[in-house]
């Protein structure tokens, strides 16, 4: 972005700005706007309740956080999430040299370009922390970092500066991101006390009588910090190609989500955003004969190329056992019998349902699975939990495994899922069930497709943090 194309001297929405550096500042932020305004996307009730709690508490206290906020002794600046600064405290003014008009409204590595030297990373390495933040919704703690900075009044001359940084997100009630707090604390003197130290043969006592022992060792501390971050961030690629390598098998062993044949049929894939919790879930299609077609779901406990693995053998199993017995109890109690064989398939959990379209009805067994979703064209719910096991290799797995006949009438729609879709941190998983049964009554007359992705916006996390958990969901027009 150019100088002609920055926001420099706007004031942004919902923030209301004085350009005096010492004034008190207060920074008022609209909720994002829903992407999919046709549809509800719910909130998380334990993070509504969290954050209703904080502003009830906040309100009752009477604090004037305008001002706590400027007094901060630590520099700290606000940025919206498209990176541009809505404000900034005193203790940031003072230490960048910019007044709080040169800040506020412009993009942020507008304000702080990178030095044109060759070796300048600055830049580049906060603008990767910020994105991390945005894609995880997490804290991201940087380490010592040289980030040249330009001097005021004085284009193109950059003076060396060393900072220790860290990004904070804030959430709303949807758990997106929408501000982050940059703080910042300036190192740079004890760096060249320490550098200085360093060049010079028999100078480091002399150096070291001008600094205390803490500065000397936060000095210290500050320059292998340098090594542990480049350290970090080779596990973080190390992690993410990993992580694209389990992703990319797990989509190779799952049928395609195109169904040209099953235009009836809707399916859907999201990894989770975290590499510790990826490539557990799967899905199936198959038509039995020229009535019948059998679906399930399931999901493997554990995670990353070993659980993808067990994923593949688990659906070729099940696929097998559907086609040779035609009936989901038969399925899977020859699935949780083959389980005992594979290493890592304990506790796994599965649902098998055949629909015969000549009978109108479905047979389902599940082995330890959230239940199927039918929906009557009249938008009444039903839950199908009346032939639920144990998961696989859980129990003795000689004993046969129940099934159960339901009637449907034509248009109804049968909705199958992990538990990625519903499940969420600190919360009971029968108020993630009463959300995806309060979507489908809200959405079942879509046709598949549509209907699919409604499903999706209302129960899936925002994107910018993306889900916890892998989340298949197979949704069919009956």
């Amino acid at each position: 972005m150019s100088d002609s194309d920055a926001p420099g001297g706007r004031e942004s929405p919902g923030i209301r700005t004085d350009p005096d550096a010492d004034a008190d500042a207060e920074v008022e932020t609209d909720a994002d706007p829903d992407p999919n305004p046709g549809f509800t996307r719910p909130r998380s009730s334990s993070l509504k309740s969290e954050v209703e709690a904080e502003a009830a508490a906040a309100a009752g206290t009477g604090i004037d956080f305008a001002k706590v906020f400027q007094a901060l002794p630590s520099p700290v600046m606000l940025l919206a999430p498209d990176l541009t600064i809505l404000n900034a405290n005193r203790a940031y003014v003072q230490i960048s040299g910019r007044g709080l008009e040169e800040l506020v409204g412009r993009f942020l590595f507008d304000v702080f370009p990178d030095s044109p030297t060759e070796e300048a990373s600055g830049a580049r390495t906060l603008r990767t922390s910020l994105e991390r933040l945005l894609a995880t919704g997490e804290r991201d703690t940087m380490a010592l970092q040289k980030y040249d900075v330009e001097v005021p009044d004085r284009p193109g001359v950059f003076e060396e500066r060393y900072w220790s940084t860290v990004n904070i997100p804030i959430l709303d009630a949807d758990g997106r991101v929408s501000l982050i707090a940059h703080r910042v604390e300036e190192v740079t003197a004890l760096v060249r006390a320490r550098k200085a130290a360093a060049r010079t043969p028999g100078a480091q006592h002399a150096s070291l009588t001008t600094l205390s022992h803490e500065d000397a060792m936060t000095a210290d501390l500050l320059t292998r910090s340098q090594e542990l971050q480049e350290l970090n961030e080779e596990l973080r690629k190390a992690h993410a190609r990993t992580h694209e390598v389990a992703v990319t098998l797990q989509r190779a062993m799952l049928p395609g989500t195109a169904l040209p044949r099953h235009d009836f049929a809707a399916v859907r894939y999201q990894p989770a955003a975290s590499f510790l919790n990826v490539c557990g879930d799967w899905y199936d299609l198959i038509d039995l004969d020229e009535d019948r077609l059998a679906a399930a779901v399931g999901d493997v406990v554990g995670h990353g190329l070993e659980a993808a693995g067990v994923m593949g053998q688990l659906r070729s199993a099940l696929s097998a056992a559907i086609r040779a017995t035609g009936r989901p109890a038969d399925a899977l109690t020859t699935l949780a019998q083959h389980a005992h064989t594979v290493e890592g398939a304990l506790a796994t959990t599965a649902v098998q349902a055949v629909i015969d379209r000549a009978a109108h009805t479905v047979t389902y067994s599940c082995a330890g699975h959230p239940p199927p979703l039918l929906a009557h064209p009249d938008g009444t719910v039903e839950l199908l939990d009346t032939a639920t096991d144990p998961p696989l290799a859980a129990s003795d797995d000689t004993i046969p495994r129940t099934q159960a006949t339901v009637s449907y009438t034509p248009g109804a729609t049968l909705v199958l899922y992990t538990d990625g879709l519903i499940e969420r941190r600190g919360e009971d998983i029968d108020q993630g069930l009463n959300r995806l049964t309060h979507s489908l009554k809200h959405h079942h007359a879509l046709p598949p497709e549509p209907l699919a992705d409604a499903i999706l916006t209302d129960l899936v996390p925002a994107p910018r943090r993306g889900p916890d958990d892998d989340t298949a969901l197979v949704v069919i027009r009956l």
